[in-house]
């Protein structure tokens, strides 16, 4: 079996230029954590492949080589960033989520772009990039396109939403471990609310209080270069972390919630976040 640090980093590339953004980001975190990058393009559909298109007959051997083209581009944009940085590309038949959740299972991370070809909108992601976030077997990073756009925001924290879940744990591991990393402070942000509890508000504020700090006790001992700013408040989990997003870096939540005291749950404040963040995001999942 593999250890970590052999594990790639997989990317999902398809030409788009919210897929260019994704590489760009992938070939940075590979680097920093020392793995190879796997840039892997899925010719059964572009990366984005929205719903109620129908089926068109397409030349396979054309596409596989459009896919050898973009991975070979991709492949330079990697090199750009990080020349030493081993880097396989990969052209498959299969659709690309059920490719990329499948090569999940052996992976350290899975990113992909938030806009492919067929994207519309600004909030709407592609069935790839939902499906990852439910399904995947590691974590799985979501990069906006607006990243590319404007890169890294190096001076600024690592926000990670803390309610206490065993997701959420996951995702406390790795908020820490990348501000560590990118040599960067971190914002721990727990919320609560009032609506079907029998406590006051300063009772409710106090438990949300204890409640991150027993979260993140560990890790303050095991990163003591990491600074931590912790903000605990009375509101709804998305709008908090999104309004924390918008001075942030990068921001990491756990994939479910529930069992937590904010219960940041995909199908919430998950889905919420992943549809609505302009920075790159993690969703923490368990290798199962």
């Amino acid at each position: 079996m593999s250890t970590h640090r052999e594990q790639p980093v997989v990317v999902g590339v398809d030409g788009s230029a919210a897929s260019f953004a994704a590489v760009g980001w992938a070939a940075r975190t590979a680097a920093r954590h020392g793995n190879p990058l796997n840039l892997v393009y899925a010719v059964g559909a572009p990366l984005d492949f929205g719903p109620g298109l129908g089926v068109v007959a397409f030349d396979n051997q054309a596409l596989r080589a459009d896919g050898e083209a973009v991975c070979a581009s991709a492949a330079k944009i990697a090199r750009e960033i990080a020349a030493d940085l081993e880097i396989t590309t990969i052209v498959v038949d299969p659709d690309p989520a059920p490719t990329l959740i499948e090569r999940s299972r052996t992976s350290r991370m899975v990113v992909v772009g938030t806009y492919g070809r067929s994207a519309i909108g600004r909030g709407l992601l592609g069935s790839v990039s939902t499906s990852l976030a439910r399904h995947a077997h590691c974590p799985v990073a979501v990069i906006p396109q607006r990243y590319g756009e404007h890169g890294e925001r190096p001076d600024a924290p690592v926000v990670v939403g803390v309610d206490g879940s065993p997701h959420s744990a996951e995702a406390v591991d790795i908020a820490f471990d990348e501000a560590s990393r990118r040599g960067t402070g971190l914002v721990a942000v727990t919320t609560w609310s009032e609506f079907f509890r029998y406590l006051s508000r300063p009772e409710m504020q106090e438990q949300a209080r204890v409640l991150q700090a027993e979260s993140l006790a560990g890790h303050i001992e095991q990163y003591p270069d990491v600074a931590v700013t912790r903000v605990v408040v009375e509101d709804r989990p998305a709008r908090r972390l999104l309004h924390e997003s918008e001075s942030a870096q990068l921001v990491v939540v756990g994939s479910h919630g529930g069992g937590g005291f904010a219960g940041m749950s995909l199908g919430s404040t998950g889905q919420a976040v992943l549809h609505g963040v302009s920075v790159p995001l993690i969703i923490a999942r368990a290798r199962i």
